[in-house]
């Protein structure tokens, strides 16, 4: 067996086989009944806004600043992004006749689950190192996609949520500020009594399985067919086009190594759950956004281990 191929059968194991097993597993239990809607709900509020924040506070507060904070890999998130949203805002009309599903396409093939399969893939791949690098990468990300994602849905739909509203929603957002309460707490070299420190690692380990089961428990399949051609616009584009267009910009700004991967495996991870809460908080087709959240979570797996193979063999993500 070659090296690289062995490698190769290594990541998909240990790195993706464990978020597949966990979101398998999740749906597995709903279809039991041993995980209602009511649960998944509760619990998707108590990762939000409890769970993850430790979870980011414990990567980060801890980390080395000076080896976290790249600037240069935080610019080619958000300009790639951006570069992605300008071109389906131009080509999504003509592909797409119904104007309200055209907000929801363009959102679900960029907004990326970053906070739950994103952090568990950069963990698994390349440890605490990787999961507090991911997680400031991430950071600014969210805030990206908050405000092209409203942008987005207020142009193509009746219903409009004031960019006041938005803002706000940042600025109270709790994965934000966690971001900035650790990177604080890292910058200044503050300390942390062993109490609160061992309390908030004992909450950030709920945060991964929990969330992955939550994600299982949430998929839908029905009624897919009356949304296939738009759905499957908007998957395509998550699982290819926008990862291939980030990693293209990255190679182009000579990012290689872990930042790469972190770039690759944020970028190609399946359309995000805050996607569906936005659509409907809108009043757009919350249907439509539901069977691209499921079908991306699928789909995204055989194209992660296929951009691996081919970064791990022509450049090294390693």
């Amino acid at each position: 067996m070659k090296p690289e191929l062995s490698h190769i059968l290594s990541f998909s194991i240990s790195v993706i086989g464990p978020v597949v097993l966990l979101i398998a597993f999740g749906y597995f239990l709903y279809k039991q009944k041993l995980m209602t809607d009511d649960f998944v709900e509760r619990a998707s509020r108590l990762i939000f806004h409890f769970a993850l924040p430790a979870l980011l506070f414990s990567s980060i507060s801890k980390s080395d600043l000076s080896t976290l904070t790249d600037l240069k890999t935080i610019s080619v998130g958000i300009s790639g992004t951006l570069i992605f949203f300008v071109v389906s805002l131009l080509v999504v009309p003509f592909l797409i006749e119904r104007r309200s599903d055209r907000g929801v396409v363009i959102q679900g093939s960029f907004r990326a689950n970053m906070g739950i399969i994103g952090l568990a893939y950069c963990q698994n791949a390349y440890g605490d190192i990787g999961l507090a690098y991911a997680s400031i990468y991430m950071g600014c990300l969210t805030i990206v996609y908050n405000v092209l994602s409203v942008g987005i849905l207020n142009i193509f739909n009746d219903g409009k949520q004031s960019l006041a509203i938005v803002l706000k929603g940042i600025a109270s957002n709790p994965i934000i500020i966690a971001i900035i309460v650790s990177l604080s707490v890292a910058y200044f070299k503050l300390p942390i009594p062993n109490a609160i420190d061992n309390s908030i690692g004992y909450f950030a380990q709920l945060t991964l399985p929990l969330a992955l089961l939550c994600t299982g428990a949430s998929l839908r399949f029905s009624s897919f067919s009356s949304d296939a051609k738009a759905a499957g616009i908007s998957i395509l584009a998550k699982c290819i086009f926008y990862p291939l267009l980030l990693v293209t910009v990255a190679i182009y700004f000579d990012i290689e190594g872990m930042a790469l991967g972190v770039v690759f495996l944020m970028a190609v991870c399946p359309t995000a759950a805050a996607s569906y809460v936005m659509v409907r908080k809108i009043g757009g087709n919350h249907i439509l956004a539901a069977h691209i959240i499921a079908i991306s979570t699928l789909l995204s797996v055989p194209f992660t281990v296929l951009g691996y193979a081919l970064l791990s063999a022509k450049i090294g993500i390693n």
